[in-house]
């Protein structure tokens, strides 16, 4: 699996329901301000690729991790 990390306030909801289709899994991560939450997209390994052009051609902004990162982990990525 790929974990997709993306900001909530970087998507539409057109762009986010079309995303959430492409994944195995969606999960959310809320945060109190002044952090901001976090979409989280589980990729299968064969649907890495397309789901990353998807990404690059819509000129949506992502982390990527091999390993579903921890709350602490996200964090991290925010300080």
């Amino acid at each position: 699996m790929w974990y997709f990390l993306i900001k909530q306030n970087t998507l539409d909801r057109v762009q986010y329901q079309s995303l959430q289709k492409r994944a195995a899994l969606t999960e959310v991560e809320l945060f109190n301000e002044p952090y901001e939450n976090w979409y989280v997209f589980s990729i299968e390994k064969d649907a890495y690729t397309a789901f990353m052009d998807h990404l690059d051609r819509a000129g949506i902004g992502y982390d990527l991790a091999t390993e579903r990162p921890t709350r602490d982990e996200i964090l991290n990525i925010m300080r």
